[in-house]
């Protein structure tokens, strides 16, 4: 039997192995345990399974939907961490027809985006048939921009990742670089897609030397990342932000996205177009005057207006409490052919909407003035 001697000990071939066993043991019980801690310290644990769990719910969906050959196994962890924010086109309920008042921007975006997505091998050999790598939609809150990017991807058949950037942070070094890398490598595993990043000042803005330096690495990433679309002719990646102040963006940023349309706030004729698409399918007294109510709302954004149509449609569900206190019946057995949005409804709702908006901008003016 043969012997060695450690440290004055002489051990048999039998008891080293057995030592050996024992640390390789011990490792592996404390690596699982400090794993198991670790998990259990980290509040995003819980997260993180949750959105895998959708994320392999929305690729599954999606290989059904778009018979796109695709298994949750082909992803890494981190793209299923993006992919949890997948919009399935499927899902996506808007379209060119929910959109009101922005024909131009509508035409400019079918001619320079759709229709080379969907027509991608009409001119193969054309360098400039080629949808942009970077589409910019800016202007004020509340004028469709988000809704313009959505039914964007509806009609051009792409993929949707709507893209929270609160999950490309990450308190471990190097995790949010590989998280920044598994948006565009989900996204070309996918293509076509658009990567929409709604308020995307607030990630991509001027970079100064105050930026912390796992930020300023990320950004840095993701930008030589977009490049890489540029590169490559082939892909049908996309990159769709949001913001209502462009004038902070990163100058590198802007130039990555050479396609750029304002969102202004709708003019008197666009107005009155949204009025119509908002209460074409509600119940409306005949006294309703959208010309009037158009001009009426000067300053008004989209969502300005739906909720001023909202508001109004309110005071038939206070008609029927009424109708209801009144009468004693129940609401499901009410007449409500009478209860429609009226002129008044809405000249109401149109004032109260109005103070809102006073309000909260002398509030703004006040803040200013502190600040200043």
């Amino acid at each position: 039997m043969d012997h060695f001697s450690f440290g004055g000990a002489d051990l048999t071939r039998g008891q080293i192995f057995q030592v050996i066993i024992r640390l390789s043991v011990a490792s592996m019980v404390t690596y699982y345990s400090v794993k198991w801690m670790m998990n259990q310290l980290d509040p995003t644990s819980k997260n993180k399974k949750k959105a895998k769990g959708l994320a392999e719910e929305q690729l599954k969906r999606l290989s059904e939907n778009d018979g796109l050959k695709i298994n949750a196994h082909d992803f890494n962890d981190y793209e299923l961490m993006i992919a949890s924010h997948l919009v399935v086109p499927a899902d996506i309920t808007v379209g060119w027809s929910d959109i009101a008042g922005l024909n131009l921007i509508v035409q400019e975006l079918r001619e320079s985006v759709v229709l080379p997505v969907q027509h991608k091998d009409l001119f193969k050999s054309s360098k400039l048939w080629q949808a942009p790598k970077g589409v910019l939609l800016h202007g004020p809150p509340g004028c469709g921009k988000t809704l313009i990017a959505k039914a964007t991807a509806k009609e051009a058949g792409m993929r949707f990742i709507n893209l929270d950037v609160a999950i490309l942070t990450d308190k471990w070094y190097g995790e949010s670089q590989k998280l920044t890398s598994a948006v565009f490598s989900l996204a070309a595993k996918i293509e076509p897609c658009i990567i929409f990043i709604d308020e995307i000042d607030s990630f991509l803005r001027a970079r100064n030397l105050n930026d912390h330096e796992a930020t300023a690495m990320m950004k840095t990433q993701f930008m030589m990342l977009w490049d890489g679309l540029s590169t490559n002719t082939n892909s049908t990646v996309i990159v769709m932000g949001a913001t209502n102040r462009p004038q902070d963006l990163d100058k590198a940023i802007v130039r990555r996205m050479p396609a750029q349309f304002h969102i202004g706030l709708p003019s008197e004729t666009q107005r009155t177009e949204i009025l119509k698409l908002i209460l074409e399918s509600e119940e409306v007294s005949p006294d309703v005057d959208l010309n009037r109510l158009s001009k009426l709302t000067n300053g008004f954004s989209g969502s300005d207006l739906r909720e001023m149509c909202r508001n109004a449609s309110v005071f038939r569900m206070r008609q029927l409490i009424e109708v209801k206190n009144n009468s004693g019946s129940s609401i499901s057995v009410i007449d409500k052919t009478n209860l429609k949005i009226t002129m008044d409804d809405l000249l109401s709702s149109h004032l109260k909407i109005k103070e809102s908006k006073m309000h909260t901008g002398s509030l703004f003016l006040e803040n200013r003035i502190d600040l200043d």
